[in-house]
């Protein structure tokens, strides 16, 4: 190859580097906590830390779909010795069509999203404590198709998701749910929201697991100047009793200041196969100062998972940053 070749070779290199690059937009976020919680006032108290990095890559088509990848890797103890990726995905979209999403690892289905929206400073008040039981949010993140409509009317969204991996057994089959969300312009602060799913699990192999149950929630949350309330209900019917769940959520959160915010919370469970239903109350708060928080959750359950004299308290203080 003579000289010339070589040069023009080089160039047309050089030239498809600069237009990749500058047709791509990367980023990279992250963040990292350590806190102290406790899940049970007779057990002692753990140090934990969490921490991960984002990158995305986006960029559009000359058809007019914008395209980004993300990859999560996460440096918690529980994605092995040395940390591991953790949420994984390619999401789709569409001025006028809407998005949508492949997660190979890490999404949200549709109720998992919806499983719990009452206002909070920090956790839910359900959370943090042992042996606490919830219903709905079923479904994997993982081999997640998910598809998020743009409006379509002012305020209102559909949301779509189905996976075929495993469903809160080792070899279940398949998970469907769909959602609406309405946040309606005459009524501002005010949003409204519906979602109903269905857990299919074959009866062989897994012993206990059960088909067909069915599931949905609804909730609603009016926030006007510093204060959210909302109130949520759910439920799952299964071809059984003790498959009939049902819970009912109370919050409300009061931004003090900018930076300050505080919240409290009720959630009752009432579990088809208990007599007693499974009570939590919380208390949080968040402090933020730039790119640092201070947070804390304080809970306590009553008939843990239904069982009644089973009575349990839990907190976490974590310190948060996010870069």
């Amino acid at each position: 190859m003579n000289n010339f070749k070589k040069i023009g070779l080089s160039a047309l290199a050089g030239s498809l580097v600069a237009v990749s690059a500058h047709a791509a937009e990367i980023t990279m976020s992250g963040g990292a906590s350590v806190a102290i919680t406790s899940g049970d006032e007779t057990g002692k108290s753990t140090y934990y830390q969490n921490d991960s990095i984002t990158f995305k890559v986006s960029g559009e088509t000359d058809g007019g779909l914008s395209i980004t990848t993300s990859l999560e890797l996460d440096g918690d103890a529980s994605g092995g010795a040395g940390g591991d990726f953790d949420s994984q995905s390619l999401t789709i979209g569409h001025d006028s069509l809407g998005t949508v999403i492949f997660s190979a690892h890490g999404g949200s289905t549709v109720m998992g999203g919806f499983d719990d929206m009452m206002p909070t400073a920090y956790e839910e008040s359900f959370a943090l404590v042992t042996g606490n039981l919830v219903i709905n949010g079923a479904g994997t993140g993982n081999d997640l198709w998910r598809y998020n409509s743009p409006e379509l009317m002012p305020g209102l969204t559909a949301h779509v998701a189905y996976s075929s991996q495993d469903v809160a057994a080792s070899n279940a089959n398949a998970y469907t749910d769909m959602g609406v969300k309405y946040s309606p312009e005459m009524v501002e602060g005010l949003t409204l929201g519906y979602a109903v799913g269905e857990v299919d699990q074959p009866t062989t192999g897994g012993g206990a697991n059960v088909n067909g149950i069915d599931e949905s929630t609804m909730f609603v949350t009016y926030a006007t100047g510093p204060i959210t309330v909302g109130y949520q209900a759910s439920e799952a019917d299964g071809p059984t009793a003790t498959e009939d769940d049902d819970s009912t959520s109370f919050g409300i959160s009061y931004a003090i200041t900018d930076d300050f915010s505080v919240s409290y919370g009720e959630h009752e469970l009432d579990l088809g196969s208990s007599t007693s239903d499974q009570e939590s109350e919380g208390f949080s708060a968040s402090y933020t100062m730039g790119g640092t928080s201070i947070k804390a959750a304080f809970n306590e359950t009553t008939s843990v998972a239904g069982v009644n004299g089973t009575d349990r308290e839990g907190y976490e203080i974590a310190l948060v940053f996010a870069f």
